[in-house]
């Protein structure tokens, strides 16, 4: 039996990537999204994948969403934490509304979306917690002090579970993509997108595909060992 991915902010970007990797390699996968209908529509009538709707700040709702998604899909062995928002501007400018909304989405809504699949994680002896974190939360950024904080928080997370999860067969591990060519990135200016891959040794913006192959090997078995870790896909931009 197919064993059971719920990636958050599965349906768009990054995500949606994961979520169709996860299903090629064979996982049966559940992908949440925001507010997005028809997006989340059109990505399962071409995929076949269940989308399910729910916002990660709330944890109530998450426990509902996944316990949906256990009765439909089966327990949750893979959890893959995407699901995240921007709300930027200079410190001295940033409102509470502008630091709450991403503190909720983005670290708060890791703990909504891990807890509850948590216990059944320990009680089956398996489970793999991957958390898109970002560049930005290892080398912070301008306008940022929000989301670099939660993304910063979210490694913070994954070493904690790293070392109560090892024991039982658990391991959490984390990705910080840096520019990635997502319909958001390729939005801003012509100008700007140069800029940005000027600081990219690479010479080029990564694809959302190279995310999504690390998400499926530490999702697997053969990375059983890995633990507490941080992938850094950021073509040589920034060394933590």
């Amino acid at each position: 039996m197919a064993r059971v991915a719920l990636v958050t902010g599965g349906s768009r970007g990054i995500g949606e990537a994961i979520s169709k990797a996860l299903q090629a390699a064979g996982y049966t996968v559940a992908a949440t999204y925001a507010g997005n209908d028809e997006a989340a529509a059109k990505f399962t009538e071409e995929t076949g994948i269940k989308t399910y709707k729910w916002n990660v700040a709330d944890y109530d709702s998450s426990v509902a969403g996944i316990a949906k998604v256990e009765e439909d899909l089966g327990p949750v062995d893979v959890v893959v934490a995407n699901a995240g928002i921007t709300r930027d501007a200079p410190f001295h400018k940033m409102t509470k509304d502008q630091w709450q909304q991403v503190i909720d989405t983005n670290l708060t809504g890791v703990f909504n979306t891990v807890h509850p699949v948590w216990p059944g994680m320990r009680e089956r002896k398996f489970g793999r917690v991957i958390v898109i974190s970002s560049i930005n939360g290892q080398k912070g950024q301008f306008a940022q002090v929000n989301y670099a904080a939660t993304k910063a928080g979210d490694l913070g997370i994954v070493k904690s579970l790293a070392q109560e999860g090892a024991r039982a067969g658990i391991t959490a591990n984390a990705i910080c993509p840096g520019y990635i060519a997502t319909e958001m990135v390729m939005a801003v200016p012509e100008k700007v997108r140069e800029s940005i891959i000027g600081q990219i040794p690479a010479g080029r913006l990564g694809e959302p595909e190279e995310i999504a192959r690390c998400v499926v090997f530490l999702a697997s078995e053969d990375a059983g060992f890995i633990n507490g870790s941080t992938i850094s896909a950021n073509g040589a931009q920034f060394f933590a």
